[in-house]
C-alpha cells in the first residue's frame, strides 16, 4: 500500500510539474500575452511579499517564521520570472541570428538579448532586499521588453 502511494504520488508530482511548463518542441502554440502577464503577477506578489516582510520586521516582536516565509514566497516568484524568460523567452522564442543574417537582424537579437538580460537581473536584485523600488525597476524591464517584443512579434501568437 505505501508503495502504491508513493507512486501514486510521484507521478502526481510529475504531472503538476510538466503541466505548469511550456514545451520546448515547435508545437505553434504561444501564449507571449499570458507570460508578460504572469511576469506582472509575480511582480505583485514579490512586491506584496516586502511589504509583509518590512512590516513584520518592523513590528515590536517580529514573527521570524512569517518573515522567513514571506522571505521564500519572494525568492520563489522572482525564480519564476527568472525561469519564463530562460525556458520560454531565451530558450523558444529569440531565435539565434542566421548565418547570413542583416545587420538589422542581429541588432534586434541584440536588443531582445539585453531587455532579457535586463530583467533577469532585476529579478536578482528583488531576491536581495526588500526595497520597494526594486519592483518598479523589475515592472519597467519588462514592460520594455514586452514593446519591444511585441514590435517584431505583434499580437498573433
Amino acid at each position: 500500500m505505501k508503495k502504491l502511494f508513493l507512486t501514486v504520488l510521484f507521478v502526481m508530482g510529475f504531472a503538476i510539474t510538466q503541466a505548469q511548463a511550456h514545451c520546448e518542441i515547435p508545437c505553434g502554440i504561444y501564449g507571449d500575452g499570458e507570460r508578460f502577464t504572469e511576469m506582472m503577477e509575480h511582480a505583485q506578489t514579490i512586491e506584496k511579499s516586502m511589504n509583509e516582510i518590512n512590516k513584520l520586521s518592523n513590528q515590536e516582536k517580529p514573527d521570524y517564521h512569517m518573515i522567513s516565509r514571506w522571505t521564500t514566497n519572494k525568492e520563489e516568484h522572482a525564480k519564476e520570472i527568472q525561469h519564463i524568460i530562460a525556458q520560454y523567452f531565451l530558450a523558444q522564442r529569440v531565435a539565434l541570428p542566421k548565418k547570413d543574417a542583416s545587420p538589422d537582424d542581429i541588432k534586434d537579437y541584440e536588443t531582445h538579448t539585453v531587455l532579457l538580460h535586463h530583467i533577469l537581473v532585476r529579478a536578482m536584485k528583488t531576491k536581495q532586499t526588500t526595497d520597494i523600488a526594486t519592483v518598479e525597476t523589475l515592472r519597467m524591464a519588462v514592460e520594455a521588453y514586452k514593446k519591444h517584443y511585441f514590435k517584431d512579434h505583434g499580437h498573433a501568437h
